[in-house]
């Protein structure tokens, strides 16, 4: 007798289930409930709002204090100019092996990626842009380029200069290193310079440059 009253006791909550189920069945028309929506629903705030006034009349500042740095944006403390590229020089230290065939090969990689397209496979400045109206850079086999310390090119890479644009925000800081050095192994032996073949493999694994924008910045 006990078992019948528990099959009919499974029966009604399996009935209510499909009720309760029923009854809640999604409409098109019609939002669906939320329940705690936390932060969902905070206020947005346009890029040119009016600066937000509290009810005091106290008006809310919203940018950084300053001298503040964003969290994995580590500015480059060097102006944008020829003097600030001989102090980046005089400063900055490359930390990336420049032994290691990985590390290499991975500046390989980044060298195909963005600079073969003006300075061309062997560093010569006869990239493909080059043939389409864009002013030639010059070799990175010549006497100035050989001469450049791997801060000042660093600085180079990461400001721009001349005709060259920044390209902090599409190679990571590392990545930056990484390609001055195989820049160093063409420079060491352009005749057989390691093989872009080689880096082209790493195409299709996951890659440290930015697709988005580098949050490392400058």
């Amino acid at each position: 007798m006990g078992s019948v009253r528990l099959n009919l006791l499974l029966i009604l909550v399996l009935a209510g289930m499909i009720g309760v189920q029923w009854l809640l069945l999604p409409d098109p028309s019609r939002r669906n409930w939320e329940f705690l929506p936390d932060m969902v629903e905070s206020p947005a705030r346009g890029a040119q709002a009016p600066v937000p006034t509290l009810a005091d009349g106290t008006v809310v500042d919203l940018r950084p204090p300053p001298g503040s740095v964003a969290k994995g944006f580590i500015p480059l403390q060097y102006p944008a100019t020829p003097e600030g590229a001989l102090l980046a020089g005089r400063e900055l230290v490359n930390h990336i092996p420049v032994d290691d065939s990985d590390e290499v090969t991975r500046g390989a990689f980044v060298y195909a990626t963005f600079c073969t397209v003006c300075h061309g496979a062997g560093g010569h400045g006869d990239g493909t842009a080059t043939q389409l109206g864009v002013p030639p850079p010059p070799s990175l086999l010549a006497d100035h380029a050989m001469e450049m310390s791997d801060g000042q090119m660093y600085h180079v890479v990461s400001l721009g200069q001349a005709n060259m644009a920044s390209y902090a925000s599409q190679v990571t800081r590392d990545d930056r290193w990484r390609v001055i050095n195989y820049i160093r192994a063409l420079q060491r032996a352009p005749e057989a310079p390691p093989p872009l073949e080689a880096a082209e493999a790493l195409r299709e694994e996951p890659s440290e440059v930015a697709a988005e924008g580098n949050p490392e910045g400058t």
